[in-house]
Formats: structure tokens, sequence, C-alpha cells
């Protein structure tokens, strides 16, 4: 976790209570009573163990080591002075054993600190079982500043220095800022946080030599973190932070796209190949990451939160997360984001989390994947007492799964278990206990093999799309994908109108390129609107500076459709907002949109 040591303010105190609209009180035995009655039966015993001992089954262990995959985190409000005596408890009954919250260094340039309310936190976090970490964020620079110190690095400096010197031996992660450059001031480069990051790395590693440090980027910003490493920070760090809410909600809002955000540390790793070899293998860590349980970003409600821990956590096992600290543990300042809502009633979500702990233990080993029905992405590890399968359907329409033997199916969402042979598969995620022999076979055959995206694209020299009443997608996918497929028929034939909400995004699938700037081509076979009125299309694509446009091609007047093409140099496809390129709207046609690697033959 990341506590807070505001700069200017004692340790732990913080004033700024616009978004906090909650008061809540220290958790009496009659509060624990009255969330007894909220939770399923089954686990009453592990609730009533935490209301008299603050049992927790998987307690963290000593030295500050990353205690398991599955951790949690909370809000500026929820994470502060005694407020985790309202969320803690809780999380401690389940098994979670690491924790984060947002906090700052406190950097004043004071020689002296006090830091007794986060010391009463690490002791109180310490007695539940739960590893912490801390963070370097300077929250107050002073009034009417912000962003990175870089006016006084020195007196930054000796601050981060006092601060983990404080905690030696206490607290082993620190994270450098909260999701840069968000935070940060206008102006302020990848290379100012580089600069930034060495100077905070090497005063950390002075009050403690044995501390870790890690480096962060908000989102999947995964160029922001190749352009420090380009201006100076490779070498200062120890792991790497995201925040990947996009990327993993693109699973949720399009089913079918799991590689996009599959594809977020294996890119991380191609980037330190290139940039820093000797970290290629460094723990990346998502800090911060979780799906409303309502509002305008959740329509399906709170089941649908529960589907996402489930899948969110899976995928993160299988690409190689070290930690996924869900936000939140319960409703504060962002939202109905919690496991928990403000008065402490547990979600679904909150039921999902004990199970996917309970079934695949805090260190799973994943063991590799299956298309179930030749579609369906299933994913089997190693869990806490026998092999486990999390599987659930590709799209919206529900499909029926033979095993070839009765199985032991759970339900994450209640915990209730059933035995089948056949289950029909949908959206909502299931568990199988204990996995055939003849699955578990393919799996670990397939476990080092491309997760394919309608096929495996790895060495193609081009990807398409063809639209029409319904899309042609061959390693090129629109965001919306086959929902929004049968929208239009246009000029002369199959084509996508122009100006049809969601067909302009496209993701390229990883395994035919990521992150490596190779020179590539973009075509867009099109025609203009019915009324034969001047159009242009442009596009916008990431690259190694961010999102850029180029100019926009003019659509000729002709009965013939035409191609318009761009080269480009500087590609680097991340998914960092969950796509890789777009095209202007306007009032024309598309036939196809072809993506080609100039590097092959």
């Amino acid at each position: 976790m990341l506590f807070r040591v505001f700069r200017g303010e004692k340790a732990g105190n913080d004033d700024n209570d616009d978004d906090n609209d909650c008061e809540m009180k220290r958790l009496s035995m009659k509060t624990v009573k009255r969330f007894l009655a909220t939770v399923p039966a089954a686990l009453s015993l592990a609730f009533a163990a935490a209301a008299s001992a603050a049992a927790n089954p998987n307690p963290a262990p000593a030295g500050g080591e990353i205690a398991g995959v599955f951790g949690i985190g909370g809000c500026n409000f929820r994470t502060r002075e005694h407020n985790y005596e309202t969320w803690i408890p809780q999380m401690a009954a389940i098994g979670i054993n690491t924790v984060r919250g947002l906090g700052g260094t406190g950097w004043t340039g004071e020689a002296e600190r006090n830091y007794a309310n986060v010391d009463w936190q690490a002791e109180y976090l310490a007695r539940h079982g739960i590893s912490f970490g801390g963070g370097f964020y300077n929250y107050r620079q002073g009034k009417g500043k912000y962003g990175l110190p870089m006016d006084d690095l020195p007196g930054w400096a000796a601050d981060v220095t006092r601060l983990t010197a404080h905690f030696k031996g206490k607290i082993k992660y620190w994270e450098i800022w909260n999701e840069p450059p968000n935070g940060t001031a206008p102006g302020q480069t990848a290379a100012d946080y580089a600069r930034f990051a060495i100077a905070t790395y090497d005063a950390a590693k002075k009050g403690d030599p044995d501390c870790l440090v890690g480096i962060a980027a908000k989102s999947a910003a995964i160029n922001y973190i190749d352009q420090a490493l380009a201006a100076g920070a490779a070498g200062h760090f120890d792991y790497i932070t995201l925040h990947p809410y996009e990327t993993a909600g693109c699973i949720m809002d399009h089913p079918g796209t799991e590689p996009v955000y599959l594809q977020i540390v294996p890119t991380v790793r191609k980037m330190l190949a290139a940039r820093d070899p000797a970290k290629v293998n460094c723990p990346v860590i998502f800090t911060e990451l979780g799906y409303a349980a309502g509002g305008q970003y959740n329509k399906g409600g709170p089941d649908t939160q529960a589907y996402a821990v489930v899948k969110y956590y899976t995928l993160a096992i299988v690409q190689g997360v070290a930690c996924l600290q869900w936000f939140e543990g319960m409703d504060g300042d962002s939202g109905p984001m919690g496991l928990m809502d403000a008065r402490g009633k547990p979600r679904p979500a909150y039921t999902a989390m004990a199970q996917m702990i309970k079934h695949f233990s805090q260190k799973p080993q994943y063991l590799g994947w299956v298309l179930l029905n030749g579609k369906h992405y299933g994913f089997v590890f190693q869990g806490a007492k026998g092999t486990v399968l999390a599987a659930w359907a590709a799209g919206k329409e529900a499909d029926r799964v033979d095993f070839g033997q009765p199985v032991k199916i759970v339900d994450p969402l209640t915990g209730n278990v059933s035995e089948a042979k056949t289950c029909e598969l949908t959206l909502a995620p299931i568990l199988v206990d204990g996995v055939p022999e003849a699955l578990l076979r393919t799996a670990r055959a397939n476990r080092n093999q491309p997760i394919p995206w309608g096929g495996d694209y790895s060495n193609a020299k081009s990807v398409s799309i063809t639209f029409g009443e319904k899309n042609v997608e061959k390693g090129l996918h629109t965001q919306s994908a086959a929902s929004v497929a049968a929208a239009v028929v246009g000029y002369g034939g199959g084509a996508r109108v122009g100006n049809v909400p969601g067909g302009n995004i496209f993701l390229v699938d990883p395994n035919f390129l990521s992150y490596d700037a190779t020179p590539i081509e973009i075509s867009i076979v099109c025609h203009r609107g019915p009324d034969n009125k001047p159009a242009k299309i442009g596009i916008e694509y990431e690259s190694t500076s961010g999102y850029k446009k180029l100019p926009a091609y003019e659509i000729p007047e002709s009965a013939e459709w035409s191609t318009a093409k761009w080269k480009i140099t500087d590609a680097q496809f991340v998914s960092m907002w969950a796509y890789n390129f777009s095209i202007s709207p306007g009032k024309y046609y598309i036939q196809s949109v072809t993506v080609t690697r100039l590097d092959r033959k």
C-alpha cells in the first residue's frame, strides 16, 4: 500500500476533503454483527475470526516482500488516520494481504517529521497480516504550486532519505509518484520525470539500501516509461507500476478483446529489453485497477463488477503481473468502486474476490490456455488444492461446453458449487475445480504459444478488416467488433459509413505488432458518401511520442473506390487508451482497412 505523509502537514493529516462526503466511525462489535448478517453463511466464520482476532488466512511474509497477486487499495479518505478500521478486517478475513493507498513524502525541507499516524497505520496493517508500501508524491509543493519539485531536488531528496530511513525494516516497496504524467505541472516531460526518478531512487537507497523503488505511469502508458528510460532513468528502479483502467475495461465493454489487456506485461518486457535489459524481468504491479458497480461506466450493475474481478485477476496472472491492487476495498471518494459499499455491505465482487483467493491461492501457477468449442478462452492454473480453470464466453451469445466428464463448477459470485458434464458458457465467468486431464494436456501444450485473436498473426505481413453485413477481421479489429458490424451496407456492396459510432477505432493484434517502431503502412479503401460531396479521411495513431495525427487524404470524386495510404516510421502500438489508431469521422464509406509491416516480405 502507499500511505500518505503529505507535504507541509503532520504525517497522515489531510484537510482537503472536498470529495469526501462520507463519515465513518470505528468498527464496533455491533457494526461487525450487522455486517455478518449481510454476507454468505459460508463466510461467517471468517468474519467472526476477523472481528475477534483480526485473523488472516494468508498472512503476508516477513520482510515486506510481495505477498501475492490478490491485493487491494483505497482512496484518499479510506487510507488515512483510523479509517482502516472500517474495512481492513473484512479484507484480511478473505485472505487479502497487500494494501495500497495514495500517499506522499511530506516534503517540506524540515529536519524532523512527525510520522506518528503513519507508524500507527503500519502497525495496524502488520497486525492484520497485511504488507504495505510507501509512495513518493509531492501532494503539496506550496501554495499555488504542484507537480514534480524540479526547483529543489536536493530538498526533496533529503526528505526521501529521512522517510526511508525512518521506515527501514517496515516498508520494502516505494512508488515514485502516482500515475505520471498525471499530477505533474504543465510543461513537465518524461525527461523531467527521469531526473526526478533518479534523484528519488538514489535518495531512497541512501536511507534504506534494501528498499525497492518503482517507477510509474498512468493507464498503460508504456511509451511514457520508455521515454523516461531513454532520458536516463534506466537502472534507477526495481519494479514498474501501471493503472490500466481503459485497457482492462475494454474486455468488459467489448467482449472478445482479452488480447488487448493480455499484451500489457509482454509489451513492458519488450520495452525493457530495448531500454534496460538488466531489468527485463523486474516485477510489474498494477497498483490501481478496478471497475465500478454501477453508473455511467457500468450499466450491468454489481454482478458485472464481480465479473471484472474474476477476469482482471485471471488475465493478470496469465501475463505475469506480480500483484493487482483492486481499487477499492470500500466505496470512498471515487464512486461505487468498492468490493463493499460505503456502509460496509459486501457486493458480489467481494464474494468473487474471496472465491478467487480460495481456489487460486495467493500465488497460483499459470499452466496454459485452451479454446473451448474452438473460440472461448479458458485459462488453467495450479491453485490452492489442485488445478483450476477460469472461463467465460467470447461474446454475448451463450454456448454450451462439454467437459467430457463431470466436473465441479464454481459460481464465483455466490460460492455455490455444482457438478455437471456440460455447462452453458456466458459472459459470467466460471471456475472449474479439478481440470479434466485432456484439457490440462492441451493447456500445457499451449503454455508458450501466442494466445490467438481470431487466428495467429505473429508472422503475418499484414492484418486487415473488411466491412459489410458482417465484419471480416484478420488480425485487425474495431473496438465495437461484430456488435456494430451489421449497421451498414454501403456504396457498391459491403462498406462502413464513416460516421458510424465505434467503427472508427482500431486495434492491431499485439502478436502482429506491439511496442517496436517498425515501419508500417496503413491503407484504407474508401469512397465519398451517397451525395458525392467532398470528403476527407485522416488518421491518428500511437507513436513514440504519444498519439499523433497525420494529414488527411482527400477522397476523389469517382465512381470507383480509391485507396488512401500513409507510411509511418514511428508507430509504437502499446494500447494506452485501448486502441492503436483511429480514423476521422466523415461522410464517406470504408470498404477495408489494412496494416502492413514494411519489414516483412
